[in-house]
């Protein structure tokens, strides 16, 4: 076998293997030799088929088994030789003129082949003790945990019937069916539902033309379905409920003490609220937890310096722009909507492929440092989890997990990064800084 590099250009490398004629005839020959005591062919005994006949039969085929299982071996055992990572799956060219291909399968001619890949990039990663991190906390208050537990005890609010119109914070009992030109839609009709006015609940513009009426009223009320409706055939439409009051109540009082805790099957409001406690803290520690991770990844990323493996970046912008566009289409927007060019647009999502993939990298390195794993039950945890997201479809969800490797990677390399930032968290400099609620929450740009 030789190896000769025709491109040495950055990360670039370009090489042409070649496999002597001699040494395809061998394989070809050894191959046959192996078929003749496996084959049956009429006028032979099994066994004393000659190669030059099998060789009629079956060469081409064998050959170009041969010829994979060299690409596939071979390829390999050249990065490992060179001391080269390739940053992807190598890309294998061969002739595509029909009179050299026939000569290689026939083993009359040498076997050539070039190699195209990028190597992985030199890189220093940044000294991760040195790493500064202002972790940010917003405590649970007493009061904050009362409100939560009664807004969550919503549900169990005593309501009872009143005489007259419909007022804010009323629970009204409705039949109603809606049209769009004069057609009645899927889905858009009820009998007996009960809404609580300035719920929100229903599309806007519907509570408020409730609100004055009483029972035994019949009325035709107009809306607009919002152009980001969640029903596509409905996004942006205007339509007509056709509505019959049935019932309107009146709230009573919610009290936050063992009996409102049972009725949600609880034992006692102490212990209501310190479920819900637990529940306040959790949602801010992942708030918490992203804010701090943002801050890992800004900084590795600022401190990080290398040569970029373009086809990594191209791949990894063409997942995004994938992904922008089809979210676009789907909602009805354009460039122009988001303030925007297309080419603005593009150079601002290639530079987040570009920190996603320096990310990785400096990420990976971390993990394969200090030997971070994932366990088969940390894989299945996760792959339960979002089993659980689609209730009524667990068994599709969970024969798709089973069917698509690639869908159990996308759960993984999550589950990696985040072990990772663990990681590192442990070793940078973190200080603890108190915050409101809204601090915490407050959306950054992606």
């Amino acid at each position: 076998m030789q190896v000769t590099e025709t491109v040495n250009d950055g990360l670039l490398r370009e090489l042409t293997i070649t496999i002597p004629q001699q040494d395809m005839e061998s394989q070809l020959v050894g191959r046959l030799e192996d078929l003749k005591g496996q084959v049956r062919l009429n006028g032979f005994r099994q066994g004393k088929v000659p190669v030059s006949h099998l060789r009629k039969i079956y060469g081409k085929q064998a050959m170009a088994e041969i010829v994979n299982e060299i690409i596939n071996k071979r390829t390999g055992e050249v990065l490992v030789e060179r001391g080269e990572k390739a940053a992807q799956q190598p890309s294998v060219t061969m002739t595509e003129d029909e009179g050299e291909a026939e000569q290689i399968l026939a083993g009359k001619r040498d076997f050539e082949f070039k190699v195209s890949y990028e190597v992985l990039p030199e890189f220093e990663v940044p000294a991760l003790d040195k790493l500064e991190v202002e972790r940010p906390i917003a405590e649970v208050s007493d009061d904050e945990v009362d409100e939560q537990a009664l807004a969550i005890a919503e549900t169990a609010r005593p309501y009872s019937e009143k005489s007259g119109k419909a007022a804010a914070k009323d629970r009204i009992t409705i039949d109603y069916v809606g049209k769009i030109d004069g057609e009645a839609f899927d889905g858009g009709a009820d009998t007996d539902a009960k809404l609580v006015l300035g719920s929100g609940t229903f599309i806007p513009g519907f509570e408020e033309q409730l609100t004055g009426k009483k029972a035994g009223d019949e009325f035709t009320l107009k809306v607009t379905f919002p152009a980001d409706y969640t029903a596509a055939h409905l996004a942006g439409k205007d339509a007509e409920f056709d509505v019959v009051v049935k019932q309107v109540e009146k709230p009573g009082e919610l009290t936050l003490d063992d009996e409102l805790a049972k009725q949600l099957g609880l034992e006692s409001a102490d212990r209501l609220r310190e479920v819900v406690r637990m529940q306040m803290e959790s949602q801010r520690g992942t708030y918490t937890r992203a804010k701090v991770k943002r801050q890992i990844l800004d900084q590795l990323d600022e401190q990080t310096k290398m040569d970029m493996p373009q086809k990594m970046v191209e791949q990894e912008f063409d997942n995004i722009w994938h992904q922008l566009t089809h979210e676009m289409e789907h909602a009805g927007t354009s460039f122009a909507d988001e303030d925007t060019t297309e080419e603005d647009a593009r150079e601002e999502y290639r530079k987040l492929a570009e920190r996603r993939v320096r990310l990785g990298l400096v990420l990976g390195s971390v993990g394969e440092s200090q030997n971070v794993q994932i366990t088969e039950e940390e894989l299945q945890r996760a792959i339960q989890d979002h089993v659980r997201q689609y209730p009524g479809r667990e068994q599709q969800v969970i024969e798709h997990f089973q069917n698509h490797p690639d869908a159990v990677a996308g759960l993984r390399a999550p589950l990696y990064e985040d072990k990772v930032v663990d990681y590192i968290m442990s070793v940078a400099k973190v200080t603890d800084k108190n915050v409101s609620v809204d601090e915490l929450t407050a959306i950054e740009d992606e």
